[in-house]
C-alpha cells in the first residue's frame, strides 16, 4: 500500500463522503472529525517569509503607508 500525502488522502475522503447517503455514517464521521480537529489558526502553517511579509504590510498600513486600490490597479491593469 502506497503512502498518501495529506492532499491525496483528503481527496479520497471527499470522494468517499460524496458517495455515502447514510446519515448515521455521515454523522459518525462528522463527530469523529469534530472532536479530533483542533481549532487552529492557519497563521502557524504559513512559511516564515510569508508571515514576515504580512507583518511588514500590517506595520506599513498602521503607519499610513498605504495606496488606494484604484492606484494599484492602474499599475497592474496591463497584466490583468
Amino acid at each position: 500500500m502506497a503512502i498518501m500525502n495529506a492532499i491525496e488522502l483528503k481527496s479520497d475522503l471527499h470522494s468517499l463522503i460524496d458517495r455515502v447517503n447514510d446519515l448515521t455514517i455521515l454523522n459518525a464521521v462528522k463527530e469523529i472529525l469534530s472532536t479530533r480537529v483542533k481549532e487552529s489558526d492557519f497563521w502557524d502553517e504559513l512559511p516564515l517569509n510569508v508571515q514576515e511579509s504580512v507583518k511588514r504590510g500590517m506595520e506599513q498600513a498602521h503607519s499610513g503607508k498605504t495606496k488606494a486600490h484604484s492606484e494599484i490597479m492602474k499599475n497592474y491593469k496591463k497584466w490583468l
